[in-house]
């Protein structure tokens, strides 16, 4: 990284799950698999945090580890006048507060929490499935569509904690437009 901003940021939520929750029809309901809102999680370089569903999965290393800013769910909930959602129904790994992430995909930044330090790569906006209509309200899933986070590799070995964070960018953020949306988010879907 050439030059750094420093950003305070605050890790809300750590989402740990080791099964996929929202798969298949959503009127059969979302699988019963055990998902931990964790204090801390252990991320290994390469492959994602330890015990969730796409740890060491080939098809995922360039994307284990999800961030997602809540101000984008919070936008979101306003949009459709429904009430706060549960941000942990997102199935996001890191939900963060005071992050502008979109900046960051393509680029090598760090968050740094509980004297720990771990870098990512961003690799591609995290899009939202059909699931999110269900899980969180109609027409949830077209407005998650440019703001559902960003899937990033792990570059190194770590321990994210919740809390008080710092974000290291190598690029300007505007922590105001957290929950903006992409321009973007092209789809053909409703």
């Amino acid at each position: 990284m050439s030059a750094k901003y420093r950003y305070g940021v605050e890790i809300l939520h750590l989402l740990v799950s080791p099964g996929h929750a929202y798969f298949g029809r959503a009127r059969d309901g979302a699988a019963d698999v055990p998902t931990f809102d964790a204090g801390s999680a252990e991320v290994v370089a390469g492959k994602g945090i330890v015990g969730d569903r796409f740890f060491g999965k080939a098809a995922h290393m360039d994307a284990a580890v999800t961030l997602f800013a809540v101000e984008s769910l919070e936008a979101i909930a306003a949009e459709l006048g429904a009430e706060p959602f549960n941000p942990l129904l997102t199935r996001r790994n890191v939900v963060l507060r005071g992050a502008h992430l979109l900046p960051l995909l393509g680029q090598d930044f760090v968050l740094e929490s509980g004297g720990d330090a771990v870098a990512f790569h961003g690799g591609r906006h995290a899009q939202p499935c059909a699931w999110m209509n269900e899980m969180l309200a109609p027409g949830a899933h077209a407005s998650m569509r440019g703001r559902g986070g960003i899937r990033c590799r792990a570059l190194s070995s770590g321990t994210l904690h919740s809390g008080p964070a710092v974000l290291v960018s190598p690029v300007p953020l505007d922590p105001v437009k957290a929950g903006e949306a992409s321009l973007l988010h092209p789809s053909r879907l409703p």
